[in-house]
């Protein structure tokens, strides 16, 4: 196969004629949402409080981890402290991943059970499906256990809080790795969670955000602490993705958030919805979090936080509602012409790697894989793969991010209005009592 440097010119023909396909362009495996029946925060209730959508009550002594739910109170409280996935995990690290019942978290979930020293705990809306996923794998039982969040409830969340402290018990909590998040590119319309707030924005970053305030001061209390927030090529305008695939991943003046984010407002910056931009937006912030948690906590707490980019899942159920076409040729694009492509379990293999290996303990820094798709990948004879442009293989490397990203006015703008929306705490900045001492 000659070097793709000879195609160059029809590859940038066959990338516009294929506009349809970059909505979707080097992004993350995310779970893909259903089309709602309804759009408006008063008909829709928390998933959590419905009998209906609730999963059957586990038994108090499960073979296969543990599930607790808000409808199985009694079970749960008369059950043996020491139920199977808590009392078993003896000096494994515990570590709490959002989204495992699919996409990249159930990739990431299986390679960090596969290192047997990893004890996690997922949390996951539906936690029976978690369940069959989890037998699916072949996971140990006493590597994970299985507990409700519903990240489009910020109630459901600081329960889900409370649940982690109370599984790990003594043990301090050496990870918290934020994957979760929605998609909506063909929405033309905004649809609000229970909080009245529209999903991508609440559901990727306001109820991580919210987490992160929550379980800060259980992750500064272990040897080696790590805050992970799954980030994004498109919300950084400095690659290709981001810069040129419309629309662009903009703030503006944070209009919306500084209206309160509430229904009707639909988009950060106040502007009309726009589904793939306000998905976008939400990984802009997650990663100006990161940001502002490294500046504000690393030094006090010592707490490693990193975001990271894993590469074009191409092949995810996220795309399962398109054409037959697209799910034929997308996967084929990102491999031979953009050279984004990755496979689902390697970029599990990513995002786990950030939490374990030693060379990627320093703070502040937003990982990515062979190159960083800021150019079409080039054709490598030695290794007889496409290559520099995020996808399969390469070696890690800190990324840059681009200059919206590390705008520091609009990030302590962003950290002061999503803890006002969220009503998140934060311990004072520098504040020397939280290092783990």
């Amino acid at each position: 196969m000659a070097p793709l440097k000879k195609y160059m010119q029809p590859a940038v023909v066959l990338a516009a004629a294929t506009a349809s396909m970059t909505s979707a362009f080097l992004l993350p495996a995310m779970r893909p949402v259903p089309a709602p029946t309804t759009v408006t925060s008063a008909a829709r209730t928390s998933p959590l409080f419905s009998r209906s959508s609730t999963p059957s009550v586990a038994p108090a002594r499960p073979t296969k981890g543990t599930i607790l739910s808000a409808t199985n109170f009694f079970e749960s409280f008369f059950a043996p402290k020491s139920a199977p996935g808590a009392g078993a995990r003896g000096g494994k690290r515990t570590i709490v991943l959002t989204g495992t019942s699919s996409g990249l978290g159930k990739a990431t979930l299986k390679a960090l059970c596969a290192r047997g020293d990893n004890f996690v705990i997922c949390g996951v809306r539906d936690m029976e499906k978690m369940q069959a996923v989890a037998e699916e794998l072949g996971l140990d039982p006493s590597s994970y256990t299985i507990r409700p969040l519903d990240l489009s409830s910020f109630a459901s969340v600081r329960r889900f809080a409370k649940e982690v402290k109370a599984v790990k018990g003594g043990k301090p909590l050496d990870a918290l790795v934020c994957n979760a998040a929605v998609y909506l590119p063909a929405r033309d319309y905004p649809t609000f969670t229970p909080d009245g707030i529209e999903e991508s924005l609440q559901i990727n970053h306001l109820s991580h955000f919210l987490l992160v305030s929550l379980l800060l001061d259980d992750l500064k209390k272990a040897k080696d602490p790590r805050c992970v927030i799954v980030g994004s090529i498109t919300g950084n305008d400095n690659t290709i993705a981001g810069a040129f695939v419309w629309p662009r991943a903009s703030l503006g003046d944070l209009k919306g958030m500084q209206e309160g984010a509430k229904e009707p407002v639909s988009m950060i910056d106040g502007k009309d919805f726009n589904g793939a931009k306000a998905y976008k937006d939400s990984k802009m912030c997650n990663m100006m979090t990161v940001n502002e948690l490294h500046k504000r906590y690393h030094d006090a707490t010592g707490i490693t936080f990193s975001s990271m980019y894993p590469g074009c899942i191409a092949e995810t159920a996220l795309f399962r509602e398109k054409r037959q076409w697209f799910r034929t040729l997308f996967p084929l694009f990102m491999k031979y012409v953009t050279g984004g492509y990755v496979s689902e379990n390697e970029a599990g293999e990513r995002l786990a790697q950030t939490v374990w290996d030693p060379a990627l303990k320093t703070s502040g820094q937003y990982w990515c894989w062979n190159g960083q798709a800021q150019q079409f990948g080039y054709y490598d004879p030695a290794t007889k793969q496409v290559r520099g442009a995020g996808g399969s293989g390469g070696t890690v490397f800190p990324g840059k991010l681009a200059g919206q990203v590390m705008d520091q006015t609009k990030a302590e703008k962003m950290w002061e209005l999503s803890s006002e929306i969220t009503g998140a705490t934060w311990p004072s900045v520098g504040v020397r009592e939280l290092a783990n001492v």
